[in-house]
This record gives C-alpha cells, sequence and structure tokens, in this order.
C-alpha cells in the first residue's frame, strides 16, 4: 500500500519545485559524514527548517534510513512499524525496506506491523523532503512509538541492531524530535540542554531519567534513546550538536516556544 503525506501543504510546500526551493534555503553547503544516528527536529520548516537542514547537510544519506519518530495521535500501537508499501511525497515516492522491515519484526514480539499509527502522524514524513533532497534511490522503515519504558526502548533498539546486521547495508537511525515545547525561550533553552548534555554524552539512560526527572516535554525522548542505545551498540565514538534554536527565534514570540535540536551521532 501507499501512504499519501498527511502535513504537505501545511508543515512544508505540496509542491515539488516550491519544495525544492524551501528545502534549498534551510540547507548548506558543507563536508559529508557518515554517521550512525541523528536527532532531528519534525515541526514546521518555517520554524525547524533551518535545524533539520543543518544536520543534513553534514552527512551521507545511506541506502538504507530507520526512521523513529514519535505518536502524535494515539492511533495503532505501541510499537508500530509499516512493513511494505512506499510513502508517496511531493518529491516521488519513498519506498519500504522490506527485507530490514521483517528482520526487524521478527526480532522482537513488542514491534507490530501497524500502518495505522503512520496515516496522520508528521514526525517521521517532515523527514524525508531533506532526505530525498540529497539521494533519490533509499528505502526506509517507519517506525512510530508511543511512550515506552526504558526497558521497551532496550528491547527495541537491539532489535534494530539485530536487522540492521543480518540485512549488512549502510544504514542510518534517524530520531526525529522537537525538544521542550510552550514556554519561555529562556525555560526552553535550560532544560533543552540538560537533554543534549545527555545525548552528547551517548548516555541513553541519562536522558530518559533527565527528561522524567525534570518533566521536559520533549516528545522524542523515546525514538532519540533507541537511537541512542542502538548507535552505542553499533560501535559510535562521537556526538556533535550541529543546532539548537526555537520557535521564537523565528516567530518573535519568545514567551511561547519550542525547541529544536540537531545532532549527530559517530
Amino acid at each position: 500500500m501507499n501512504r499519501d503525506p498527511a502535513v504537505a501543504g501545511r508543515f512544508y510546500s505540496f509542491d515539488s519545485k516550491s519544495l525544492f526551493n524551501e528545502v534549498q534555503s534551510h540547507v548548506e553547503k558543507q563536508e559529508k559524514t557518515r554517521v550512525k544516528g541523528i536527532v532531528s527536529p519534525h515541526a514546521g520548516f518555517i520554524y525547524s527548517g533551518d535545524v533539520a537542514g543543518a544536520v543534513y547537510s553534514q552527512i551521507e544519506i545511506p541506502e538504507t534510513l530507520v526512521i523513529i519518530g514519535p505518536n502524535h495521535t494515539g492511533n495503532g500501537e505501541p510499537i508500530s512499524l509499516m512493513a511494505k508499501g512506499a510513502w508517496s511525497m511531493p518529491f516521488g515516492e519513498a519506498e519500504i525496506d522490506a527485507e530490514l522491515a521483517q528482520a526487524i519484526l521478527k526480532a522482537s514480539p513488542l514491534i507490530h506491523d501497524d500502518s495505522s499509527a503512520h496515516l496522520f502522524e508528521h514526525s517521521l514524513e517532515t523527514q524525508l523532503p531533506f532526505i530525498q533532497y540529497f539521494r533519490e534511490d533509499f528505502r526506509f522503515v517507519p517506525i512510530c512509538i508511543k511512550l515506552l519504558s526504558l526497558s521497551d526502548c532496550e528491547v527495541i533498539s537491539r532489535a534494530i541492531v539485530s536487522a540492521i546486521k543480518q540485512v549488512g547495508r549502510s544504514f542510518l537511525i534517524v530520531a526525529s524530535s522537537d525538544m521542550t515545547h510552550f514556554e519561555s525561550h529562556e525555560s526552553a533553552s535550560r532544560k533543552d540542554h540538560q537533554c543534549i548534555n545527555q545525548i552528547l554524552k551517548r548516555d541513553a539512560e541519562g536522558l530518559y531519567e533527565t527528561v522524567h526527572r525534570s518533566k521536559i516535554s520533549m516528545c522524542g525522548v523515546n525514538p532519540v534513546t533507541v537511537m541512542l542505545m542502538a548507535c552505542n551498540y553499533l560501535g559510535a565514538r562521537k556526538s556533535k550538536l550541529v543546532k539548537y534554536m526555537t520557535s521564537g527565534e523565528v516567530s518573535g514570540d519568545m514567551d511561547r516556544v519550542v525547541g529544536y535540536a540537531g545532532m549527530i551521532i559517530q
């Protein structure tokens, strides 16, 4: 089956030519680096596009991607993987890597083949225009997750690692997340840098506990936790903050912002 875009025309341009110009306005000419994972935001491109563009500008896009995002709609299973088909996008179809998807499903009974969670979810879809801008011939596995325990995050990460090793292709794990929601720029920046510091240490458990202990409204804490765990199992040694900003820097409203962080794990 094909999934139609849910937020084209709202979060980003529906028309392919307009979208090309929109994405191009957010990317930079940078030397490309091969990385294992990234953190990228998922708001409307006018707000978070500079952060997402900065991250994607610095990395090589491999042939296979696992894109993990939070579930904002409440639809579907706690851990929902869309295992076949393609996502129709303004730049063309993005095909699901059915082989890798099946390998992930077989690696853990916690992960369900469920497309319903993906139909109206924006957190994964908003990554695709940036990916397609830099590379046409890739396949991906979309995983949408609700609030989970730390131990469940561990199980998912191990399943992804096992499947990646089994399939044996070059890979990138994308964790889609915005940071603090609807606080002042000062408050959001302070809280978000607590999270960023944990990611810089590649401390998945530290990130998870920081968010829950300090009640930080980082919607993608579980996707980022899973990504960090998987990258650590796959031999990650370095991490870097590429760009941080808040929506207030675009809108001018510094009293009620959303934070965005772009990060690389190598």
